[in-house]
């Protein structure tokens, strides 16, 4: 008889598990599928690319209807589990429980809202999910103003896509850099310039005080230096916090994510977490390698394999409004470590790299990301590229140092 199996959430790492699962033991589990979107998993990733325009959500679907009738998986869809019940392993829902032998929360993450005043005024929202697009979409449909609080990766998608559809878009960012978790000050300034090129304001240093509004309708934002940014649309991207008071509810061990072991158990052995709800060792995990690499986990573990998550060493590698952007590793400064920067700003060229006991530490490189594999591997497995060390910065494809296509300056700090 199969064994029972329960997944509230149908996000990226959710859709992978059961890749996995109906591939490599089709039949072994009765699935039941919750998820508080009234849809199947799509790729997050690609909302971005929605909003600009670029794609429809229908491409972004990665398991349609037919998929999950195709390998007999029960979709609860749009309908939010109000409970578990630990003892008598019950899921509860509004339209009936669900009994099961094993559990998986997926329930991935929320978006950060400011507890700004005004911040529950109409046309103020966040940006997570297919509705959030949707709104943006229609928004932009009537023109006008967006201001964007946030100068991470997905605030600068928001404002790219906005400013595509012709809003005319201000970004506020408290830091004093763009993504100043994934690039450094100069790296940082290069986007700032790309984006203001673009039509995009770009205040950063700026710290939102409160929100105008006009009739139950945001009118603008205001800044503690007085500044007035006035919009028909604020989006709020300033982060994500793991989405865990189903767990809480329960009574698992929570942190600042769902508590789980090398395996993915929580502190109940009957039930798994999995995706961006989880802290393991410390770590919360937003990007997507990680999550498939949990998935992978997962489905060996509930297939009775050895298996253990190792959070993997990750790069980031982006297209903000068509700047490529890499950076992996760690570059923070420090007395026992040297950098090689090659820097041409007139060409919106930069790469910064960072070297301990002849080892590559960190990369960070604008306008140019070619190669980004090669440097990601040699700060993965830590190699000696001592013997490499004057001509590193090319990449693997330039034996000898030449500055095109830079042109710029190519500078030694320790």
């Amino acid at each position: 008889m199969a064994e029972r199996l329960v997944i509230i959430g149908a996000g990226m790492a959710a859709g992978r598990l059961l890749d996995h699962l109906v591939e490599e033991a089709p039949g072994r589990y009765d699935i039941t599928l919750f998820n508080a979107e009234p849809r199947g998993t799509y790729n997050r990733i690609m909302l971005s690319p929605v909003l600009a325009g670029e794609t429809h959500f229908e491409e972004i679907v990665t398991h349609d209807d037919a998929w999950y009738a195709r390998h007999a998986i029960t979709c609860r869809f749009g309908e939010k589990v109000s409970g578990i019940d630990r003892e008598a392993k019950l899921v509860h829902a509004p339209n009936g429980d669900v009994p099961y032998d094993h559990l998986v929360i997926a329930t991935g993450s929320s978006p950060v809202m400011l507890p700004l005043p005004g911040a529950d005024l109409a046309g103020v929202i966040g940006y997570r999910d297919f509705e959030d697009t949707e709104a943006m979409i229609a928004a932009a449909s009537r023109g006008g103003r967006a201001v964007v609080i946030g100068g991470g990766l997905l605030g600068l998608e928001a404002a790219a896509g906005l400013a595509a559809r012709g809003m005319e878009v201000s970004v506020v960012h408290l830091m004093g850099h763009l993504m100043e978790r994934q690039l450094d000050p100069a790296a940082g300034f290069l986007l700032r310039k790309a984006l203001n090129d673009r039509g995009i304001r770009v205040i950063c240093g700026g710290v939102s005080k409160e929100i105008a509004g006009e009739n139950g309708q945001v009118r603008a934002l205001i800044l503690d230096d007085g500044t007035e940014l006035p919009c028909d649309l604020l989006v709020m991207a300033v982060g994500i916090r793991p989405a865990t008071a189903l767990a809480k509810e329960a009574g698992l061990a929570v942190g600042r994510g769902i508590l789980v072991d090398d395996q993915l158990h929580s502190s109940d052995p009957a039930i798994f977490g999995l995706g961006e709800c989880v802290e393991h060792d410390g770590q919360l995990f937003g990007l997507v390698a990680p999550l498939f690499d949990q998935a992978r986990v997962l489905a060996d573990v509930l297939q009775g394999r050895e298996a253990a998550f190792t959070p993997p060493e990750v790069s980031t590698k982006l297209k903000v409004t068509g700047c490529d952007i890499f950076s992996a590793g760690d570059f923070a400064p420090a007395e026992t470590r040297e950098e090689i920067v090659l820097s041409d700003p007139a060409r919106g060229a930069y790469r910064r790299l960072v070297l301990e006991d002849g080892r590559l530490k960190g990369a960070v490189f604008y306008g140019d990301s070619r190669d980004s594999g090669w440097f990601h591997d040699l700060i993965r497995t830590g190699a000696d590229v001592s013997a490499l060390r004057e001509t590193l910065i090319f990449g693997p494809a330039d034996p000898q140092p030449q500055p095109a296509p830079y042109g710029g300056l190519c500078s030694l700090t320790a």
